[in-house]
């Protein structure tokens, strides 16, 4: 049986030679063929879950929520110190400095990250923004977001934190953070469809050990990760409870 393992389409592409590293460091500590499927935008990749097709997946928070309530994937470890956060940012020399100096007809650079696009919407409501009276550009990547508001297509742009503080130093100069969530409680998490069965056990065993060996500290280094850590079934339940709640706020 072969695996298929993918990452949520939200990752720096930067990161992609070293997700395929990681790959290759699955199959090997797992002895069984895996293969690392890449998708370019998240309706690919909820086809493919609802599809039922993916064994393992490293998953932004509200995919997660989805997976371990609805299809029953197992959490098999995080990302040591690294909560999901939201950015909100404008070109430079925007006259807005702030949220509040937002009005309606707003023009919005975003991606179809569900997660980060949910927060910022909730983020702009002291602005009384909301979906029906600001104007939505999608993007593919969060570049193309960063370029639309240097090519002054879009008032602000929406920004997974971490992507956005690892823009090049000469785009990030050129752009003003208005706000960043503050929520520290969700997280990207490598989930496991429950058919792995016992094989998740083990994955997680070497997933907590990784930084331990050469090899599994240089794979854990292209992917920006510095070490994967266990969570409980409590964190995740609160966790996907709060995405819920985020989801009705917004």
């Amino acid at each position: 049986m072969t695996l298929t393992f993918t990452v949520s389409p939200d990752f720096n592409t930067k990161y992609l030679p070293g997700w395929f590293v990681f790959n290759t460091w699955l199959q090997r500590h797992l002895a069984v063929p895996t293969h690392f499927e890449v998708f370019d935008g998240f309706d690919e990749l909820h086809r493919a879950m609802a599809g039922n097709s993916i064994d393992l997946i490293y998953a932004n928070p509200f995919d997660a929520a989805r997976l371990v309530r609805d299809h029953g994937y197992v959490a098999v470890a995080r990302p040591l110190g690294r909560p999901d956060e939201a950015v909100i940012a404008a070109h430079e020399g925007s006259a807005v400095t702030a949220i509040e100096d937002l009005r309606p007809g707003t023009r919005i650079a975003t991606t179809d990250d569900p997660d980060v696009h949910m927060m910022c919407m909730i983020m702009i409501e002291p602005a009384d923004l909301n979906a029906g009276n600001v104007a939505m550009f999608r993007r593919d990547n969060y570049v193309l977001v960063a370029k639309s508001l240097l090519k002054d297509e879009a008032d602000i742009g929406f920004f997974l934190a971490e992507t956005f503080d690892d823009l090049s130093g000469p785009i990030r100069s050129q752009l003003r953070v208005l706000v960043r969530s503050q929520i520290y409680v969700i997280n990207h998490l490598l989930l496991a469809h429950p058919r792995m069965g016992a094989q998740i056990d083990e994955l997680r065993g070497h997933l907590l050990q990784m930084g331990n060996d050469t090899k599994g500290a240089m794979a854990l280094q292209d992917v920006n990760i510095t070490a994967w850590e266990a969570i409980d079934q409590e964190d995740v339940e609160f966790m996907i409870d709060l995405m819920v709640a985020l989801t009705v706020t917004a």
